[in-house]
Formats: C-alpha cells, structure tokens, sequence
C-alpha cells in the first residue's frame, strides 16, 4: 500500500481564458499521508479549497500529476470518476448540507442509499455509528431539532459510514463555538484516523491545529512549508 493517500506534483488550476486567465494553483507540491490528519491552511484566496476540490475530483486541474490513494485521477472519466469518489472519499461540508426532511439517522446512511443499500441496513448501521459518535439519542431527530455540534456529528457520521480511505473536510468548525469544535474535533480524530486511511482539513480556526499530525501552509497558489506537529497531535 502507498504511503500516500495524495500526491500533487506542479498541480496548477487557471480559471478563464486570455486576459481573463486567472491563476488560482501555480504549481502545487504536496503529499498527504495515511495513518494522519493534514490541515491546510492560509490566507483567503490562496488556493486552499480549489486544492480540496482538485484533490477531491470536484475540479480538474489544469496541469501537473495528481495521484489519490494511487490511481492518477486524469485516468478516470465520467460514471468511473463518480464511482471511485463514491467508494472512496468522505466529505465534510462547512455548513453541514444535511437534508431537511431525513432524520439523522437517514442523513448519516445516504451514502450507503446511493451505494444500493437496502433502507433498514443502512439506517441501522447509520445507528451504529452515531452511537459511537455519542448521539445514539438523536437518531430519530430531524437536523432542525440538532444543536450546530450535533449536526456536524452527523455530518461526520455520512463521511465515515462507508469507510472511505480519504476523507476531506471544508472548515468543519466554522460554524462552531470553541468549545463545541474542540469536541467534534476530537471525536473526529478518535472515528477517523486509521491506519489505511487519511484525513484532510481546510481550516482557518487556529483553535484546532494541535489536532493536526502536519500542517501544510499556503499562499499565493502554492504550499510553502510543511509544518510537523511536535510530538504528535494534543487533543
């Protein structure tokens, strides 16, 4: 097994044409290991999220070599591409993006639905995971009736619920007060870092970097510096 569950080589992303060309990753070096959770992190504007949605196959770059959990994502098209993010990759949104008329429990297993799943499987399994995840409560309640650190426990749940071998997360804690994201932060370590799997944050909360096992800065569409955790993350 590679090491490395994401390999960027001179990854570069333009949005536009001539004159309207605009260069958003200028040649983008950078690995994110299995076994850890990489933050990235940075000024606004400098590229972090077009390199999520890069690394997640949201985006195509426009140059350089992308490799995720070994397969160069330029080799994979149409209903390919859907399916090895599906199989995959987890996704951790900012604002939550829970649906409105599934329970919790429903919202934790769509993953699972749109793998075919039959519903009771997958709800119950959704259960099981967000027991561990300390809602075994609020199963059955809608994301209106779910405090902001609840939702994003739930949100954690639908990433993990397929064992993906990445998961990807877009501010997981923005929406949160201190000390509710340093709970969801830590119940996230605890769920997610797995021996065959990788974690990725963008973030701009400083309040969880002593979460991160490295953390790679960015600025102006690249990554500058790779910053080790001395003595590995303090949750």
């Amino acid at each position: 097994m590679n090491p490395m569950a994401v390999q960027c080589r001179d990854l570069h992303k333009t949005f536009g044409v001539g004159e309207d060309a605009v260069k958003v990753l200028r040649g983008v070096d950078f690995t994110v290991p299995r076994g850890e959770m990489t933050f990235l992190v940075g000024p606004s504007g400098c590229g972090k999220t077009t390199l999520l949605s890069v690394i997640a196959g949201l985006l195509n770059p426009t140059g350089g070599d992308l490799e995720v959990l070994g397969v160069p994502l330029a080799s994979l098209r149409g209903g390919t591409a859907v399916e090895f993010r599906r199989k995959n990759l987890g996704f951790v949104f900012q604002q939550f993006n829970l649906l409105p008329a599934l329970t919790a429990a429903e919202n934790a297993a769509v993953p699972l639905l749109a793998a075919g799943w039959k519903r009771k499987a997958a709800v119950e399994k959704a259960e099981s995971v967000l027991a561990d995840l300390g809602l075994a409560s609020r199963c059955r309640a809608m994301p209106n009736q779910l405090s902001g650190g609840q939702q994003q426990r739930v949100a954690f749940a639908r990433a993990l619920i397929h064992e993906p071998h990445l998961i990807v997360c877009d501010e997981p804690t923005s929406a949160l007060d201190a000390e509710t994201g340093h709970h969801v932060m830590e119940l996230l370590r605890q769920a997610a870092v797995r021996p065959e799997r990788a974690v990725l944050v963008v973030t701009h909360d400083s309040r969880i970097f002593p979460f991160a096992d490295r953390i790679a800065h960015m600025n102006d569409g690249r990554v500058e510096k790779i910053e080790t955790q001395s003595g590995g993350p303090t949750c």
